[in-house]
């Protein structure tokens, strides 16, 4: 039985360390990508999409090439179920993937961030609703904070927060989807850019024909920016999936706050948004409520380990 001095050994061995290095790096990396997107403002959201799909296509496969995992990703192809869940998920995060950028480059930096503070809260509602999960009525509280935090923001702006409730619904729908299909991450992204590469392809030779497109008429440097979108996006998904085999889960998703974290401080700082007093409430209530699930999460995973221990 490990003792306490042995866990805590556990926690400082080097693997842990370079465990949580690879994990922060990942989230930091995801929540600065922000600012990559109006670096190619010159083209329209969709042209960007595209080449974003293609070129992450590109450096994916070479991936699996590299890491010799061909089997495992043909191996999807004679799996029906999993190739459905796939192509579902593939068509979730293709959305969420173009809002990220109509937000970096029309000015919702600030409430695609709060979007992203309410994306765990709702897989954890996902998880009670179609896994059976159970949490705490700490949690519970958290997310009745959270939908509060939603009317809050509504009135505050007018409308529904579209973008913020998209990508938070989009991305649970996804995580959810990838969950149930069971598949490791790099031949599963690839996979999911492979559905959808075919469709990017074919816009933007209709839309290189019409004379409408920006990647061979803005100069290099804007070309270089479009293949580097492939790069932008693997970097972080291979950091991220170095991290998960090293560090608990409870972690990895504690870190996953980092994002909104740095979006909400960019939309602040770097985009200039404007921030009234309710929506700095609607604000406050969403951190009310990640700090109060996440206390009780971690309180939750030390009694269990607490438990494992002695027995």
């Amino acid at each position: 039985m490990p003792t306490e001095h042995s866990a805590a050994r556990m926690d400082r061995s080097p693997s842990s360390k370079q465990g949580w290095v690879y994990g922060i790096s990942a989230y930091v990396y995801w929540g600065v990508m922000t600012a990559y997107w109006p670096l190619l403002s010159a083209a329209g959201p969709l042209e960007i999409f595209a080449h974003r799909v293609v070129w992450s296509c590109v450096t994916l496969v070479i991936l699996v090439f590299a890491a010799r995992r061909t089997r495992q990703l043909l191996a999807i192809v004679r799996k029906p179920r999993a190739r459905v869940l796939l192509i579902v998920a593939s068509l979730a995060n293709a959305i969420t993937w173009v809002l990220n950028i109509v937000a970096a480059n029309f000015g919702y930096v600030i409430e695609l961030s709060i979007g992203s503070f309410i994306s765990p809260l709702l897989i954890v509602l996902l998880g009670v609703l179609v896994f059976r999960e159970r949490i705490t009525p700490t949690q519970w509280a958290a997310l009745g904070i959270a939908l509060i935090a939603i009317v809050v923001l509504t009135i505050d702006l007018g409308r529904l927060p579209w973008i913020a409730l998209s990508v938070a619904i989009l991305f649970s729908i996804y995580g959810m989807l990838k969950k149930i299909a069971g598949v490791e991450a790099i031949e599963s992204l690839a996979y999911e850019t492979l559905c959808i590469v075919p469709i990017m392809l074919v816009f933007l030779l209709v839309q290189g024909a019409a004379g409408d497109q920006t990647f061979t008429t803005n100069g290099w440097a804007h070309a270089l920016l479009m293949v580097g979108s492939g790069l932008v996006t693997v970097i972080p998904l291979l950091l991220f999936s170095a991290a998960t085999v090293r560090i608990p889960m409870v972690s990895i998703g504690l870190l996953q706050y980092i994002i909104p974290v740095l979006q909400f401080l960019l939309g602040l700082y770097w985009f200039r948004e404007e921030v009234g007093t309710l929506r700095w409430v609607g604000v406050w209530l969403v951190w009310l409520a990640v700090i109060l699930f996440s206390a009780s999460a971690v309180h939750q995973y030390r009694r269990q380990q607490g438990a494992a221990d002695s027995n």
